[in-house]
């Protein structure tokens, strides 16, 4: 049977004391240790950067909630769209080039609660990253089940630019979306595959990488199935199928035609904001070039690491696709992968660009279940001293962009 169309199995059921079936504690318990250890090396992170702001007489709030990007987002809720900053000839960084959902987000969030726009942006992607680790590890666990999930949702946490996760940043809200949007369409839901994928193209410029999977995984349900004659295996309704396909690139499309109108130009103003910024695609040669001068020239650590999470990627999705992953998760990823690679500008960025990617991390997944639990304990706490140790020199020590 597909994996990409194989419904959801039953849940599992127990009888309460009046006989009414209810989730079996198995059920229960599998999600609720994974986002407990998301949410304890999470935080565990979180205190690592309070103690070392402490020492450094630096305030942890501002580094968490109002640094780079978080100032442009929580900028656009306070004050809507509007603010350009003007640098060098060619240098123009308009706040056009954010997506409208996070900051609106946190526009409703501070108007409701009587917080300011940093908390408020805090608060939504913490919850956010619950939400993402949640579906992180429902996409594991239904493919392999509940201790390969586990792991996923782990490894997830403990990547060395995982504490992006604990700042008022968009990619936990991204990550929530699709991971729910692609559980969506394993289990063969389209219309919340598609809704999901549309609030997606609203988050980030690389949400449409979750458009891309609903829309190329559809084609495949009804033009390939259906011209072999076989068919889907579940009986979903074909209008069902086209009208996820048809919302998913909705908000993506949407926001990207209104940044055009608004500057003129309606299919390449968004993008001409973009170059204001330095970020263009150009199929890797700027990505090439900064290459060629760390391994000649060297330069901060900050880079060098870059450098060895992009080459772990790529490695990660050659080995995804070798694992013949379903088609859902392989576009998905190699969509935010060639994004990544692709593009010039911001070259320390890259890894956060890659933390929705969490598909990548299901080869090592698989191998940590296989292992002797020794072994894989052993990695899980190797990573959580990389990460804390590597996280916390970001946000305290580098005073670079993430």
């Amino acid at each position: 049977m597909s994996q990409s169309t194989a419904l959801l199995p039953a849940p599992a059921t127990e009888l309460g004391d009046d006989g009414c079936a209810r989730p079996s504690r198995a059920t229960v318990a599998g999600p609720v240790l994974a986002v407990g250890a998301f949410a304890a090396a999470r935080l565990t992170g979180m205190v690592c950067v309070a103690l070392v702001s402490h020492l450094t007489h630096q305030d942890a709030f501002r580094l968490l909630g109002r640094s780079w990007d978080s100032r442009w987002y929580t900028g656009i809720a306070a004050h809507g769209y509007g603010r350009t900053l003007f640098f060098e000839p060619g240098v123009v960084q308009s706040d056009l080039a954010f997506f409208p959902l996070y900051p609106g987000l946190v526009r409703a969030v501070a108007t409701v609660l009587p917080i300011g726009y940093g908390a408020a942006g805090l608060l939504l992607s913490w919850l956010a990253a619950g939400a993402a680790a949640w579906g992180v590890y429902a996409i594991g666990e239904r493919l392999h089940g509940r201790r390969t999930g586990t792991f996923l949702v782990l490894l997830w946490a403990l990547m060395p630019h995982s504490v992006v996760l604990s700042l008022a940043y968009t990619e936990p809200v991204l990550t929530a979306l699709a991971a729910w949007s692609l559980y969506a369409v394993l289990s063969g839901r389209w219309l919340w595959a598609g809704t999901l994928a549309a609030l997606a193209g609203l988050a980030r410029p690389n949400g449409f990488a979750v458009a891309a999977a609903v829309c190329v995984t559809a084609a495949y349900e009804i033009v390939v199935r259906r011209r072999t004659g076989r068919g889907p295996e579940v009986p979903h309704s074909l209008w069902k199928v086209c009208a996820g396909a048809a919302l998913a690139p909705l908000g993506w499309a949407a926001y990207v035609l209104y940044v055009g109108i608004r500057r003129g130009d309606p299919l390449h103003g968004y993008f001409a904001v973009q170059r204001g910024w330095g970020s263009t695609f150009d199929f890797g040669a700027g990505s090439l070039a900064f290459v060629e001068h760390l391994l000649r020239d060297g330069d901060k650590l900050v880079f060098s690491m870059t450098l060895v999470i992009v080459a772990g990627a790529l490695l990660l999705f050659a080995l995804l696709v070798a694992d013949r992953a379903p088609l859902p998760l392989v576009v998905y990823t190699g969509v935010l992968v060639l994004i990544t690679v692709g593009g010039s500008g911001f070259f320390e960025s890259k890894p956060r660009f890659l933390l929705p990617a969490f598909p990548l991390l299901l080869p090592l997944a698989l191998a940590m279940t296989r292992a002797r639990p020794n072994s894989a304990h052993l990695v899980v706490c190797a990573l959580a001293g990389l990460s804390l140790a590597y996280g916390t020199y970001l946000v305290t020590t580098a005073h670079m962009p993430l």
